[in-house]
């Protein structure tokens, strides 16, 4: 049964063959903590999924999806990316708040409300619609394109890149992290307000996991060359996507809160993978008891 939807997974989504080390490295310890903790609930169990920009969420969540599934259980993945806000309400908040939340990414340019809502629909019997967003235009997609669910399911796994983060101190904030927040966030108010979300909005919405896995690159320094690996599989085909400079400057929005992650989230999460520059991964390295 395994081997039947590993074969189909990995040529749909067009992976190597080393991804069946990444299966058993990642996937099934996942699937397991999963497991445990829907015993113990005795109902739908969130597991959430973090990581850098192109470590490998999206693919290692619906694979372990697919493998419970070939165990009987009911198990979705759910994407925090799917819950950007559109477009224009980005810019709503570029005017009303900073400049810098026009770019989709940090806390505060998600819908958490909505997100908040379809977690706790999953947990109920029904058929559940899941918002989609269209990386490649930037935009939500139209109601019309959205997938649905029956719920309630046995576990959901929910993946995002600042996934589980929690707020810095307000002093670490003082400093610039890189060019982006020194040329256009001299005074803070773009990071204090990110920070604000993550103490507030973010903090109910990340409140209902049940436990969080932790993808951990081996550095900030390697997340650019990841994102621009996905940015090509991604816009593969159409003549789109961004420009090697656009795309840097992409990435340095997410350089303070992955650097904040990187530093603190392996000592809390209940399962820690650390990958090399290949994400390539290693056994998990700190397992919190169930």
């Amino acid at each position: 049964m395994t081997a039947d939807w590993l074969e189909s997974f990995l040529a749909q989504e067009r992976l190597p063959e080393s991804f069946r080390a990444t299966l058993h490295l990642v996937c099934e310890p996942l699937a397991e903590l999963a497991e445990q903790r829907r015993r113990a609930r005795r109902g739908c169990t969130l597991i959430g999924l973090a990581g850098a920009q192109g470590s490998g969420k999206s693919t290692i969540a619906q694979a372990t999806a697919k493998l419970l599934q070939s165990r009987g259980v009911d198990a979705i993945a759910v994407s925090l990316d799917d819950f950007y806000l559109p477009r224009e309400a980005r810019q709503a908040l570029a005017q009303d708040w900073h400049p810098l939340f026009a770019t989709r990414g940090p806390p505060g340019t998600h819908d958490v409300a909505l997100a908040c809502a379809t977690l706790d629909r999953l947990q109920l019997p029904g058929r559940v619609t899941l918002p989609a967003f269209d990386k490649a235009a930037d935009d939500r997609k139209p109601r019309e394109d959205w997938p649905s669910a029956l719920a309630p399911a046995d576990v959901v796994f929910f993946e995002g890149w600042c996934v589980g983060a929690h707020p810095q101190e307000p002093g670490a904030l003082a400093q610039p992290v890189n060019a982006l927040e020194a040329d256009e966030d001299p005074n803070g108010d773009w990071r204090n307000k990110v920070n604000d979300q993550l103490a507030g909005p973010y903090r109910s919405l990340f409140g209902r996991l049940d436990a969080l896995g932790f993808l951990a690159a081996p550095s900030f320094e390697v997340v650019l060359g990841w994102r621009r690996d996905q940015e090509r599989k991604l816009t593969a085909g159409t003549g789109q996507g961004m420009s090697d400079d656009d795309l840097a400057r992409f990435v340095a929005h997410y350089e303070r809160l992955t650097r904040w992650m990187l530093a603190e989230t392996p000592g809390r999460a209940d399962l820690t993978f650390p990958l090399d520059e290949e994400r390539r991964p290693s056994a998990p390295t700190f397992v919190r008891p169930a």
